[in-house]
């Protein structure tokens, strides 16, 4: 288990490498600055949609020159924002719950909260491979599908998040980053939900 996790993190770590060289590249290239200006204006307007739209452009803007004007990179890329906090805050948790000090009942629902996040990551990793395979020819099943997976992260998160005590310290520090995961899925739903909209 532990090998597979890290090659797909090596794996993630390659893409995000590639994603960032692509974008460097881009930003030396001379003429980006307007196609950059008109990424960081759509997604702004995109975001104004969603239910956090702060949160939206602020996790969405660094990759202005890669979205453009795309709504289908849109929402591709605040799927791979997502998922990224979900799996850097599952291990910020695991390494919380080994730690001494906690409750039983906080070591039971960290237990519980962990294995929701798994779900959730594996749902939005399903989802970001499916958005790989959209043709004009399944798009509507292919659609579908991606928003049950996001809608089932969603529902994932908030059971986590509503297994703490909201009192403690512990508490405090998990419910505070599971939203933050909860609010950023809910938002590439409706980044999702508008891409799915323009093409029904």
């Amino acid at each position: 288990m532990e090998a597979s996790n890290s090659k797909l993190f090596l794996k993630y770590f390659l893409i995000l490498l590639a994603i960032i060289s692509h974008i460097n590249s881009c930003s030396a290239s001379g003429h980006e600055p307007s196609k950059i200006a008109a990424g960081t204006e759509f997604i702004k307007t995109s975001c104004s949609s969603t239910t956090y739209p702060r949160l939206c452009f602020k996790s969405l803007a660094s990759h202005a020159s890669l979205i453009q004007t795309s709504p289908k990179l849109l929402a591709h890329a605040a799927l791979n924002v997502t998922l990224a906090s979900a799996k850097s805050t599952s291990a910020a948790m695991l390494k919380m719950s080994k730690s001494s000090g906690m409750k039983p009942r906080e070591v039971e629902a960290m237990q519980d909260c962990l294995e929701e996040l798994s779900d959730s990551v594996d749902e939005l990793r399903r989802s970001i491979g499916e958005m790989g395979h959209i043709k004009a020819s399944n798009f509507q099943l292919t659609m579908n599908d991606i928003q049950t997976w996001v809608s089932a992260a969603l529902t994932d998160e908030t059971t986590c998040s509503d297994g703490f005590v909201k009192n403690t310290a512990n508490g405090k520090v998990v419910r505070s980053r599971i939203l933050k995961i909860a609010h950023l899925t809910s938002n590439a739903l409706a980044l999702l939900n508008g891409y799915a909209s323009l093409n029904g």
